[in-house]
């Protein structure tokens, strides 16, 4: 009896710590770790979703889309929440345009999820927003709308990350890119999601708009022009760049180059691949001259007759355009000489020719709003070998320039010797349109006296004058200013026999510069020299740039531009380009050749844009009716109107 009482003691014994250590787990659970079961417990009814920003667009100078995010949905349906599946089933098909005996057997299947990938844009899923049952899942796509135009520049995303790659999408990624926000909504037992009234949101933030200098008008011309001027010229590829002198935006940037005889644009050379300008680059050491009056107009240097094997140095100097007698500076950067530059320059300390280059901007970067820009290539003076670098830098070789930094020093000459910072933002706005930040110009420093940019100028309007090198370059009814240049192409450490760079750096027009224009031409076949090149290309990118209206040229100023030029100066123009009148607008009346009757151009079967520049490279203005290919113009092509009169032009 004893046993049994003892057993049933321990049992209770036993018993009683079991409930006690019950009680006391309880209470360690509902008191003392209260808090943190609550928060586990929490956590796992809530399901926390990031809402991705829309990442901000980038557009031209005058509003046009270049890359832009959309925002596209997929469709989850749980079939158990629908209200009136017949009318539901109805609506998606019709919505998202899929067959409705798809939808049908899809719910017909009985699953807890249907889902529709898509993706759906936002107008085709508008009409299921509210409906029960269906689930929305954002997602944003990035767009380039103007496709290949300007993509070097504007540049991508990482694929993984949405984050900038390359270009202005890599460079203003902190300010394209948006703020997340974050959405939490309560899960039952079956894992289902449903809305609280109490959720909380945080509600992404889209990411700023960017507003570039490009004029997509200028753009499409500059990438248009070289492209057909690399296959003309058997190129092995090329740059240009539009900059606008007086602040330093950059109006139209454009490389092509050759990879198994196609031509890719991809890379922004503009940038980042130092040439050596050739004698474009005479200049700057005229300004070292100039400002330190080593020279005047009267001085002169025998030009040997185009060949002259300078002492010290182990190959001749030559002159391409051989010239007989003596030449002033003038005279020098008029004809290219290089045999003059070089003595010309051994007037000049080798710290007095690197500081009038550094002075222009050469060997350091620009500070454009570009990731990976070049800075160039300048050796210090204590690099420099007596006797050669200084003559060699007068003849535009032993250092290099990149495009870009070309175009900011010639900007320098336009803008009364004042160099600026080359830009690439014009503006940032906020999504509701708020001006976050406006260009506006940055003075780097004074290259050069006002006065010696006077000379300048003169010397570069006797370039391209009768008897210069760049004179294949100049318009008919405006004038420009420019510097040919050729050089021998240097690669891997070493000159390459037989392969040049051509090149032609202009300010349009002579008298109130409004565009900085280089074009660069690598490896042209046959004649290579600059004023043969990338003089003419310069001359037709500007006829078709005058024959738009909605390029950044102001012709209001152009208005008011230097009388036209003389029939001597015409007749000089190559033979291609002599018909080609370019009118100021609006036409001064008591202009003899406005009033003169032209036979109108066959522009039928073309495209809008080859119409637009034959007829106003004739002289007449155009009249647009449809859009498309051109198939009647009212003249007809052979019948005569007077210049300046309008054609109307049916296209479909």
């Amino acid at each position: 009896m004893a046993k049994v009482t003892t057993r049933i003691a321990s049992l209770e014994v036993v018993f009683v710590l079991a409930v006690l250590a019950v009680l006391g787990r309880a209470a360690q659970l509902q008191i003392v770790q209260r808090s943190k079961w609550e928060s586990e417990a929490e956590e796992q009814r809530k399901l926390r979703v990031v809402l991705p920003a829309r990442r901000g667009g980038i557009y031209d100078r005058g509003g046009v889309a270049l890359a832009i995010t959309q925002e596209y949905f997929h469709v989850g349906i749980a079939p158990n929440e629908v209200e009136g599946r017949a009318a539901t089933i109805t609506a998606i098909a019709r919505s998202l345009e899929l067959p409705a005996s798809r939808v049908r057997r899809d719910f017909a299947k009985n699953p807890k999820w249907i889902y529709y990938h898509g993706p759906f844009t936002g107008a085709q899923v508008q009409a299921l927003r509210k409906m029960p049952g269906i689930h929305l899942t954002p997602e944003f796509a990035r767009h380039y709308p103007a496709g290949s135009l300007a993509r070097s520049v504007i540049g991508g995303l990482n694929s993984d990350s949405g984050n900038g790659a390359s270009g202005i999408e890599l460079a203003l990624d902190s300010i394209l890119t948006g703020v997340p926000g974050e959405e939490v909504v309560l899960r039952d037992r079956a894992g289902r999601s449903y809305e609280s009234p109490s959720r909380l949101v945080s509600d992404p933030v889209p990411g700023e708009d960017v507003y570039l200098t490009l004029d997509a008008e200028l753009q499409e011309i500059a990438e248009h022009g070289l492209d057909d001027a690399i296959e003309r010229l058997k190129a092995a590829g090329g740059d240009v760049v539009f900059m606008d002198p007086s602040t330093g935006e950059l109006l139209a940037i454009a490389s092509s180059h050759r990879v198994d005889h196609d031509l890719i644009g991809n890379r922004p050379s503009f940038f980042t691949d130092p040439f050596e300008p050739g004698s474009t680059a005479k200049l700057f050491t005229a300004a070292a001259l100039l400002s330190l009056h080593r020279v005047d107009s009267t001085d002169e240097v025998y030009g040997e007759e185009g060949t002259w094997s300078m002492p010290g140095r182990t190959k001749p100097i030559t002159d391409a355009h051989t010239t007989h007698g003596n030449l002033t500076l003038a005279k020098a950067i008029e004809v290219s000489s290089n045999i003059a530059m070089a003595k010309f320059s051994q007037r000049l300390s080798a710290t007095e020719q690197y500081d009038a280059l550094r002075d222009f901007g050469f060997g350091s970067p620009t500070g454009v709003e570009f990731p990976s820009e070049a800075r160039g290539r300048l050796p210090t003076p204590d690099q420099w070998k007596p006797g050669f670098n200084g003559p060699s830098v007068a003849m535009g070789y032993s250092f290099g320039v990149t495009p870009v930094q070309l175009a900011a020093a010639y900007g320098a000459l336009a803008n009364d010797g004042v160099l600026l910072t080359p830009t690439l933002i014009r503006e940032v706005r906020s999504p509701e349109g708020e001006v976050r930040y406006r260009h506006k110009p940055e003075p780097v420093r004074r290259a050069v006296r006002r006065d010696v940019v006077q000379t300048l100028r003169e010397y570069l309007a006797g370039a391209v004058g009768e008897g210069g090198t760049g004179e294949r370059a100049q318009l008919v009814n405006y004038t420009l200013m420019g510097k040919t240049g050729t050089a021998q192409r240097f690669e891997g450490g070493h000159y390459v026999h037989g392969s040049y760079t051509a090149s032609f750096a202009a300010l349009f027009p002579a008298d109130d510069p409004q565009l900085v224009v280089i074009v660069k031409i690598d490896d042209p076949k046959g004649d290579y020299y600059g004023g043969a090149t990338a003089a003419p290309v310069t001359r037709s990118m500007l006829q078709e740039a005058l024959a738009t209206r909605r390029s950044a040229i102001d012709r209001r100023r152009l208005a008011t531009s230097e009388a036209p030029a003389t029939s001597d100066t015409a007749s000089r123009v190559e033979p291609e380009a002599a018909t080609s009148v370019v009118l100021p607008w609006p036409l001064s009346g008591d202009s003899t050749k406005a009033r003169d009757r032209l036979p109108v151009p066959n522009v039928l079967g073309a495209n809008l844009r080859k119409a637009a520049v034959a007829l106003h490279r004739r002289g007449f203005q155009m009249a647009l009716r449809g859009s498309g290919q051109v198939v009647r113009t009212s003249p007809a092509a052979g019948d005569s109107l007077t210049a300046g009169g309008t054609v109307t032009v049916w296209a479909q």
